[in-house]
């Protein structure tokens, strides 16, 4: 798979020391930390730098130690912190460790035992120390993502961990993100202008300008070579389609464009592409670019038709939510099911990825398009867009039903208001283009633009 999902993650338990006894502080450290350094374990892709033999007991307490705590943390790129409170915990130190890593933070801490029977006084009040924590983050304009003081064998856990693990995939993804922009949007298309200025300057997003010819040179060293890159993308079509009728010459093209797109998107280290498709490759090259672009993002690298940079941009996030677990596809919202209310149809001319398709069906490669249904079941639905600067991500659940066959790739989608959502999609600043992605991401996506500045969250209104 295209892309890197590794997460660095710094650990840093926190205890107040004016709670006493040291000892019950420890005892709790050792028995909590266990338990998560357990479901940090399973997680995959995922380091973790701790604090254990840089500070007194390995607790975060004195401000003092704070700059040494930084200097190992920024020196093994950590990209969020976690902060485990042990006891009541010492916001301030919390603060200003979060203020000078500016990554996301995550807060929890284990649930109190029973209070001493006697009336003294209760040795750790966790709980509490959490408030204060929030507030001292909030005080310094630190956004955190906080799960609820539970006992240590909650159920709920090692999922609510691992979902902020994904939410950092999105935050780091978004975060310098590099687009490879492959000549220009259609003529028509005014709906994919984009202000590449603004996206740089305000979330260090980077518009790579890729040239037709460059691509096209790139596509005649591919077909040159045939190397073993070029063997396997061409097996892996043929085996896994129905590409009865199409030329082998037409089979060559299409695996040598995807080909070229995997090699600029290393040299370039591109996370995204938004490609021209209506005059380059068909004119060119003899083939429209359909299928290879489903292909492409099939292989973790996603491309946008129509030189659709936000689309790019939207698709890269959902395959962050996901750390290259699922497959997103960029879809054109087209037309109302017939005869579902709430049903809208997810379409295009034939660039979804053919690991998507619908059980059963055997993917059909014709004219270098795809032509297959894909799979139902639930999705996660996302539009990265701006008007006039003041740029949204549209979050929202769905999910795929039945409906009437059509051409190309398609998926009947079923809303639970679609007059609420089309409204919404219309009058903006969105367009026809959709994000999607199999499964519920959207508390993951909702969670991760807290830490986007500048990007708000945005939904369909649940009203009729």
């Amino acid at each position: 798979m295209f892309g890197d999902y590794k997460i660095v993650l710094g650990v840093a338990p926190t205890r107040r020391d004016v709670f006493p006894p040291r000892e019950f502080a420890l005892k709790t450290k050792a028995a909590a930390m266990k338990r998560v350094y357990e479901i940090l374990g399973d997680i995959p892709d995922l380091e973790v730098v701790t604090i254990e033999d840089l500070v007194p007991d390995g607790l975060l307490m004195d401000i003092a130690d704070i700059p040494k705590i930084v200097d190992r943390f920024q020196s093994c790129h950590v990209d969020a912190l976690f902060v485990p409170h042990v006891n009541f915990g010492q916001e301030e130190a919390v603060a200003k460790l979060a203020k000078a890593l500016n990554k996301p933070v995550l807060l929890w801490g284990p649930r109190d035992e029973v209070p001493p029977e006697d009336f003294s006084t209760r040795q750790s009040d966790t709980q509490c120390g959490l408030f204060v924590s929030g507030k001292a983050l909030k005080r310094h304009k630190i956004p955190f993502t906080y799960i609820e003081n539970c006992w240590l064998d909650d159920p709920s856990l090692p999922g609510q961990i691992e979902d902020f693990i994904r939410t950092v995939s999105v935050v780091k993804k978004f975060r310098g993100m590099r687009i490879g922009q492959v000549s220009v949007r259609p003529r028509q298309f005014l709906s994919t202008r984009i202000n590449e200025n603004q996206l740089l300057e305000k979330f260090q997003v980077d518009v790579v300008a890729l040239t037709a010819a460059e691509v096209l040179d790139e596509i005649e060293a591919v077909l040159k070579e045939k190397d073993e890159e070029f063997n396997k993308v061409r097996k892996d079509i043929c085996d896994n389609t129905d590409h009865t009728g199409s030329r082998e010459e037409e089979l060559d093209n299409i695996t040598a464009l995807e080909c070229a797109y995997l090699r600029l998107g290393r040299k370039y280290n591109l996370d995204a592409i938004a490609a021209d498709c209506w005059s380059t490759y068909p004119k060119h090259l003899g083939i429209v670019p359909c299928f290879a672009n489903g292909d492409t993002t099939e292989k973790g690298l996603p491309v946008a038709c129509e030189c659709d940079v936000h689309g790019a941009l939207t698709t890269a996030l959902l395959f962050a939510a996901a750390r290259g677990e699922g497959t997103a596809f960029l879809a054109d919202l087209t037309i109302r099911h017939p005869f579902n209310d709430n049903g809208e149809l997810l379409w295009h001319c034939g660039p979804f990825p053919k690991s998507l398709a619908k059980d059963g069906v055997t993917p059909k490669l014709v004219e270098c398009q795809g032509r297959y249904e894909l799979k139902g079941g639930p999705l996660t639905v996302a539009r990265f867009d701006d008007d006039e600067g003041n740029y949204q991500l549209f979050i929202d659940n769905a999910k795929g039903v039945d409906g009437p066959p059509t051409g190309g790739n398609y998926l009947w989608m079923e809303t639970d208001n679609w007059p609420a959502w089309e409204r919404k999609l219309v009058c903006g600043p969105y367009i026809h283009h959709i994000g999607v992605i199999h499964g519920d991401y959207a508390r993951i996506l909702r969670e991760a633009v807290k830490y986007m500045n500048g990007v708000m969250p945005d939904r369909a209104s649940r009203e009729d």
